[in-house]
């Protein structure tokens, strides 16, 4: 029984450990962490955390799956938290109230960590988190879409541009942003807008081809750079994406129709002797305009 009982303790310690949450926690406060851990049991379709009402506790999937619903409890599912997940942490170290419903998708078995002690290791875990982000600024690949950053572009996108440059090729740079994001974030919480974030990133990378090259250029804004594609071709892609996006290409299980997100897009091919900052400040000045046009389309 003892034996059964420090196995179980260890699998709970290791599953905090890999959370992104207590990365660099030292293992001893993890332990202390446990002391205090309780396991909840959750029904399907059973609410386990909504905007308005209070929470003092994070959550930890140890079986089953939870369903994050954005609006409402029978609004659309923005994600589904499986085995290891970790919810309702943004809202103890915020200091606020959830941001979605988190509801049962099926029988679900919880680890339970209370608030105080989550808060009393704050700084340990503020500092670790502080690290993270240094290392991701340095690192090529954004952590949250997992495509390339801003560091991956300033090596990808001059190579690119000298190859098609040295072979008199036409080169095409866009610029995309999500529109009234900040309002998205505050209607829905930081949670729901990084997995609309992700979402987007999604149908970027399925809609452009192997070799363009797509990175999160910072925030809400993706750039892509198009080799071989003249300005009027890549307005045409550039709409075709758009239009996934929002869903007005009828294909649903690629849209995010269901969630109140849309992009504006920038288009700008390279001219003749210009360079990466030159067609960045011609697409971001085209992002603009469709921005002042009223947002949801492409302009050039």
């Amino acid at each position: 029984m003892e034996q059964a009982v420090a196995i179980n303790s260890d699998y709970k310690r290791s599953l905090l450990q890999a959370l992104e949450l207590f990365q660099g926690v030292q293992p001893q406060d993890v332990q202390d962490l446990l002391q205090r851990c309780d396991r909840r049991d959750l029904g399907a379709g059973e609410l386990l955390l909504s905007p308005g009402a209070k929470n003092e506790y994070v959550f930890i999937v140890l079986s089953g799956s939870l369903n994050v619903h954005i609006g409402s409890p029978g609004g659309p599912i923005l994600a589904t938290m499986e085995t290891g997940a970790c919810v309702g942490e943004m809202s103890i170290i915020e200091d606020r109230d959830p941001s979605a419903y988190v509801i049962g998708a099926e029988d679900t078995h919880l680890l339970v960590v209370l608030s105080e002690r989550v808060r009393s290791h704050n700084k340990v875990i503020a500092d670790s988190y502080g690290e993270l982000r240094k290392f991701e600024r340095h690192a090529t690949t954004d952590a949250l879409t997992g495509l390339g950053n801003r560091h991956s572009m300033e090596d990808s996108f001059p190579r690119e541009i000298e190859r098609c440059t040295k072979n008199n090729d036409p080169v095409s740079l866009i610029m995309i942003d999500v529109d009234n994001f900040k309002d998205f974030n505050d209607r829905f919480g930081h949670i729901a807008g990084d997995r609309a974030l992700t979402a987007v990133s999604r149908i970027l990378h399925k809609y452009f081809r192997p070799r363009d090259v797509l990175v999160r250029y910072g925030g809400d804004e993706f750039a892509v750079l198009l080799p071989q594609v003249n300005v009027g071709a890549a307005l045409e892609i550039a709409d075709r994406v758009r239009r996934s996006v929002s869903g007005d290409t009828g294909d649903s299980s690629d849209s995010l129709i269901q969630i109140p997100v849309r992009i504006s897009m920038g288009v700008a091919e390279l001219p003749p002797n210009g360079n990466l900052d030159r067609l960045i400040r011609a697409a971001d000045a085209a992002l603009y305009r469709a921005k002042h046009a009223g947002r949801d389309r492409v302009s050039s």
